[in-house]
Order: C-alpha cells, then structure tokens, then sequence
C-alpha cells in the first residue's frame, strides 16, 4: 500500500487520530501491523487507549498476538493508561474482561476512586510494590487523597512499608504538604518514629510550618508522639 510505504508508522496515526476505517484497511492488508512498535516503543493499541478510541481498541483486540499486559517504552500498559483517564470507564471494563493485570498505583496517583475501586472489586491486590518499591498507599499519600488511603488500608494495604527510599506512606503525604492525609494515617496507626534512608522522620519532611504544626496539634490532642 502506498500510504504504508510512504508512512512506516501509519497505523499508529489513524489510531491515534481515531481513523477506524484506516485502521480496518492497514489491519486487513498488513495483519503484522498489530505488532509494529513507533519510535517511542508504542503499538497502535497504546494511542488508540491513549486518545480513547474504543472502536479502534476492539479492532486490535482482535489480533492473534494480542497481549492484555504488552508495555510501551516507559513501562505503561494498556490498563496504566486507561485508569489514568477520567473518562476511561469502558476502556477499564474491557481491559479488565479481556484478563489486564491490574494498576492500582497508577490509579491512586490519579486519584481516580471510582477506577480504583473497580480494580478492588476485580481482586486487584493492594499490597503489591512497583519498581521502585512503593504500595499503591504511597502514591495516594503523595497526592494526599484521604477517600483512595482509606480505600486502600480497608483492602489490607501495609501502612507502613517503604520504598527504595525508605520512606512510608506517612513520609510522602506530609513531605508533599497533605496534612490531612497525614492526620488520617496517624490514626490509622501509620509509625511516626520511621525514618527514611536519610535519617528523616516524616515531620522533618513538612514543607512549611503551617503544615509542621497542623500534624503536630492533631497528634498531640490523639496522644500520638511525633519525634
């Protein structure tokens, strides 16, 4: 085909651009095209999820190498980037029943609740660490989402696991100035005498007094010490 030739990566545009009867002719010609990885590690599939294209999605899933978990160059799958879409219900839906391992650190750092909760409901575990060692609570403490901590300690997330830099969920939420968060862990029994691999309790981390003092007064009136 012409436009092939003259486009190595034309598939990847109509996917991207929502060009369904494009897409029909590449595929129907160029089977392999499935398969074909742009310069950014990508295949079709992960822009037409990208860009919400689901027709375009149910097409692809039609190919016989399709793989539910395939990455991109960054490491996101096909359900990494549909939960990070407000509107990626459907594309979460399909992923799910089509056997997507799931990604709920990718949905607490968009704060997505309703994703997240559809994932609790699928088995999705929140006790599994990413590579850099951190728990889905991590990333709902670093976006400071009381609703997703809350979520996530109620289906038996560790409180107080670190990451490669030793810090906990505490750590982050009030390193990222969410006193709120930090508050809600603390009662939830978040350790407030950890420290992380540079020596730091999660208090020295507060990013401004007002912050360091909101933790410190709620602690105090919950009889909690801090340091």
């Amino acid at each position: 085909m012409a436009n092939l030739t003259e486009n190595k990566y034309a598939i990847h545009e109509a996917a991207r651009e929502g060009k369904s009867s494009v897409v029909e002719s590449l595929l129907n010609a160029h089977p392999q095209l499935a398969d074909l990885r742009d310069e950014d590690d990508r295949l079709p599939l992960h822009w037409a999820i990208s860009y919400n294209h689901l027709p375009i999605v149910l097409q692809f899933m039609q190919s016989k190498n399709f793989d539910p978990d395939a990455q991109d160059g960054l490491g996101w799958t096909y359900l990494m980037m549909a939960c990070s879409r407000k509107e990626g219900d459907d594309l979460v839906d399909l992923l799910l029943q089509k056997g997507a391992d799931t990604a709920l650190h990718f949905t607490a750092s968009k704060n997505n609740l309703d994703v997240a909760r559809k994932l609790v409901a699928q088995k999705a575990s929140a006790r599994i660490k990413d590579r850099r060692q951190q728990l889905p609570l991590h990333r709902a403490a670093a976006v400071g989402s009381v609703p997703m901590i809350r979520l996530l300690l109620d289906n038996h997330s560790p409180i107080n696991a670190t990451d490669v830099d030793g810090m906990t969920a505490l750590h982050h939420a009030i390193s990222e100035g969410h006193a709120d968060a930090a508050v809600f862990l603390l009662r939830a029994g978040a350790e407030a005498d950890k420290r992380d691999r540079d020596g730091n309790l999660a208090i020295q981390l507060a990013p401004d007094g007002k912050v360091r003092d909101f933790v410190r007064q709620h602690a105090q009136a919950e009889g909690i010490a801090l340091e």
